[in-house]
């Protein structure tokens, strides 16, 4: 297979978290000699515990208060909620009775919300990737027009009741990274990086880690949906077709009889974030292909149809991980990011929706996780990230 060459990198640096400031490096000092004065352990403790929260601030994304009973069993889809958005002049989105949730509880819904804070100590040590030189990019992209010739970028998928949000994300950009910089049309396989990633990942049905599933890809690489395939064959549209699905079990074997499980794994090079900026967000999509977002979900954002979205009523429910691939302005002048979910085509705008650019709606842009594709079991000559570029060729 012969794919285009590689044009002339954008310029960029992958950097750690910044340092504190100086005012809490001198509450550091200040604080190790109050260790060093006392003698009682307890007191010990608390104040290693106080120095290591100051040294490593909690996440701000996707930490959610448990709900009462009461509340979980109510119906996600409520009139009062519909009314009070599309009563809204202001609101810029509509709200309707989503199909795809007619009979889920509060408690059902969340369930599906599949991503897990991540832990402090180890969010600091992601890579972070910044762009040093700004690109001259577009006032609207799509990446599904950008690139043509890669059908995934397109697919609305549906993970059914199982709470495996964080692993379609990652999944879904991966294959569309493949066809972007390699030309190949492949759908990679959810089921493998659900099942097989086990705890390194999360919960598997129960919620898992964006992040730890790109390193998955780089350390142990994910088989081809034809090979492992998240949809079953005994007349059910999806695995979690009844609620309470539990993870499937991790096979490492295809269930194609002739496809190998090791001759179908494809790579990743790297798992990294993308700096909290726009811009940088932007330029990474536009070089590099979709990216994985995580954000917090409210219980309005069930009832979303169309329009730009942001949250206005309603509690907070959980975290949720989706694509992202473009981006653009409204009719009404509001910025946003276009975004592809995994709840079918009976939700939102045909399974897409539109949330609010450049204020973090929701924690949008705090939270994006991507990672390049590798030539690793791959025939290839060059590799392309130029938009403007047939990677088919």
């Amino acid at each position: 297979m012969h794919v285009s060459e590689l044009k002339a990198p954008i310029p960029l640096r992958y950097s750690s978290p910044s340092r504190l400031p100086s005012s809490s490096e001198e509450g550091e000092e200040e604080a190790e000699e109050k260790v060093m004065a006392s003698p009682h352990p307890l007191s010990l403790l608390l104040l290693v515990t106080a120095l290591a929260s100051a040294l490593h601030p909690p996440q701000q994304v996707l930490a959610v208060k448990p709900m009462p009973r009461l509340r979980t069993d109510s119906m996600i889809l409520q009139n009062s909620i519909i009314q009070k958005i599309n009563a809204n002049p202001n609101a810029g989105w509509k709200a309707s009775m989503n199909s795809r949730f007619e009979n889920y509880t509060i408690g059902q819904f969340k369930h599906i919300l599949g991503v897990k804070p991540m832990p402090r100590n180890e969010v600091i040590d992601i890579p972070t990737k910044t762009y040093t030189k700004s690109l001259k990019l577009p006032k609207q992209f799509d990446a599904r027009t950008a690139w043509p010739q890669c059908s995934t970028i397109g697919k609305i998928l549906d993970q059914g009741h199982c709470g495996s949000c964080w692993a379609f994300g990652a999944v879904e950009s991966l294959s569309d990274r493949f066809c972007i910089h390699f030309g190949m049309n492949i759908s990679l396989s959810v089921n493998d990086l659900l099942s097989c990633c086990g705890f390194m990942c999360g919960d598997g049905c129960d919620g898992g880690y964006p992040i730890r599933a790109w390193r998955y890809f780089v350390e142990n690489g994910v088989v081809t949906d034809e090979c492992d395939p998240y949809f079953d064959d005994i007349g059910c549209a999806h695995p979690g077709c009844v609620p309470l699905y539990p993870t499937p079990q991790c096979a490492k074997k295809c269930k194609v009889k002739n496809l190998l499980w090791d001759e179908s794994k494809h790579f990743a090079v790297n798992a990294y974030r993308v700096k909290s900026d726009p811009p940088a967000i932007m330029t990474e999509v536009y070089t590099n292909g979709p990216v994985e977002v995580s954000f917090t979900v409210y219980e309005d954002f069930a009832h979303y149809k169309s329009g730009v979205y942001k949250h206005l009523t309603g509690d907070e429910i959980g975290g949720h991980a989706v694509k992202l691939i473009g981006w653009g302005t409204s009719d009404e002048g509001e910025d946003y990011w276009l975004l592809a979910n995994q709840w079918n085509r009976g939700w939102g705008d045909d399974g897409y929706f539109k949330i609010s650019r450049g204020t973090n709606e929701c924690g949008i842009e705090e939270d994006v996780v991507a990672g390049m594709p590798s030539s690793k079991n791959l025939i290839v000559d060059y590799v392309t990230g130029d938009p403007k570029a047939d990677a088919s060729a």
